[in-house]
């Protein structure tokens, strides 16, 4: 079975090097992929959704990702973003969840280190919003944020925890504005900006508790009201599989490339580089260390798939093997990019092109926040042991 952003893949790969080189995805792919049925991936059918399973989701964005990891991560965002939104705000926001889906309007979360976002209760009831929040990939194309923001009420008690919520707002260029600030050495289009809220308005009605590192079990609990038991699913787990997914494809593709071009180079003193016997054992590691990961994402995704399908409630145990599964993946990916480099030599630092922009992408993969191997190892450990998290995300 193809993706359905099959049409799409020659014309997000040709804008690639322009893209990294702009930093920013071109209008038309953007355009493109908002007129797709892509966007509506992880929206159920009550959402008007395609309702489309993790696997499924998992082969999109590895194909997208080997055409150009910039584009894919900032659709990945979009995609993981909806589902919580869906998972946060519940059958309440069913109608204004169904009209983003219809309009096929585009959703980012910016909520990163250093985000300070407060919201004040005002004479007609609504909450506005100001502060900076970090990491709002995507949001430079999108129509919608999420903003989860401590609430700080004049009627509270002096030093107490302040009321944390969450509710969606739409992104307006006044009170809502993007700052383009991601300016760094990986995925140079994924438009990780900084997103500031300017006295933007929410009414409290919209807004949601936001149970922030403890929403994952909260969802688990049967009683807890949810659009679709797909919803269930901690975000997280699931943007961390898909994110090795486009690992995957980045990875696979920078292979294949790299493959056709030792076929046709030679080495100092006119060698051929198919002669050099090291280069066949470090093209072979790399080609299945890139099959073992394609494996360990397609067993994580089908697991979920497992669950959503017999309605099944996720636990702790699978939560966490997620999170250890990806975390793999992302590993044996970065480490065959690796050999790949070792094989191109001097060249792969000489020349631009596409390898150096996919190491670029694949180095930066394993440091997201919701993947990173300092976080999640540590829980994968502590979980095994039966003692309790130091961090609480």
């Amino acid at each position: 079975m193809g993706v359905l952003s099959a049409g799409l893949l020659s014309e997000i790969a040709a804008q690639a090097e322009d893209a990294d080189r702009s930093r920013s995805v071109a209008p038309s792919v953007i355009a493109a992929l908002k007129a797709s049925p892509v966007m509506s991936m992880t929206a159920s059918r009550e959402l008007g959704g395609l309702e489309s399973s993790v696997t499924d989701v998992a082969k999109e964005l590895g194909a997208v990702a080997a055409a150009c990891g910039s584009t894919a991560w900032c659709l990945w965002n979009h995609l993981s973003v909806f589902h919580l939104f869906a998972g946060a705000l519940g059958p309440a926001s069913t109608e204004v969840l169904r009209g983003i889906v219809e309009r096929r309007e585009w959703v980012a979360f910016p909520a990163g280190a250093g985000s300070r976002l407060y919201g004040a209760v005002t004479g007609d009831g609504d909450i506005e919003l100001c502060g900076p929040t970090m990491f709002g990939s995507g949001a430079r194309y999108g129509e919608w944020v999420g903003a989860a923001f401590a609430l700080k009420d004049p009627t509270s008690t002096p030093n107490a925890d302040p009321e944390l919520l969450f509710g969606i707002v739409p992104i307006d260029g006044v009170h809502v504005r993007v700052e383009p600030t991601w300016d760094g050495v990986g995925l140079r289009a994924s438009a990780t900006d900084t997103v500031h809220h300017d006295g933007s308005r929410v009414a409290k009605a919209r807004c949601t508790t936001w149970y922030s590192a403890n929403r994952a079990e909260v969802f688990r609990h049967a009683d807890y009201p949810v659009i679709h038991c797909r919803y269930r699913e901690d975000w997280v787990g699931l943007s961390d599989l898909w994110l090795a997914a486009q690992a995957v494809g980045a990875t696979g593709a920078a292979l294949a490339e790299a493959v056709e071009g030792i076929k046709r180079r030679r080495a100092i003193i006119g060698v051929a580089m198919v002669d050099l016997p090291m280069v066949s054992m470090r093209l072979g590691e790399a080609s299945a260390m890139i099959s073992a990961a394609s494996a360990v994402v397609d067993v994580g995704c089908r697991e979920v798939d497992e669950r959503i399908a017999h309605g099944a409630l996720p636990t702790e145990d699978d939560y966490q093997r997620q999170a250890g599964l990806s975390a793999q993946a992302l590993r044996l990916c970065r480490e065959a990019m690796d050999h790949l480099l070792i094989v191109l030599g001097g060249n792969a630092l000489r020349e631009s092109g596409s390898f150096q922009r996919r190491y670029r992408d694949v180095l930066a993969m394993p440091l997201h926040i919701n993947a990173h191997p300092d976080r999640v190892y540590d829980k994968v450990g502590r979980n095994l042991l039966g003692i309790a998290a130091v961090t609480k995300f």
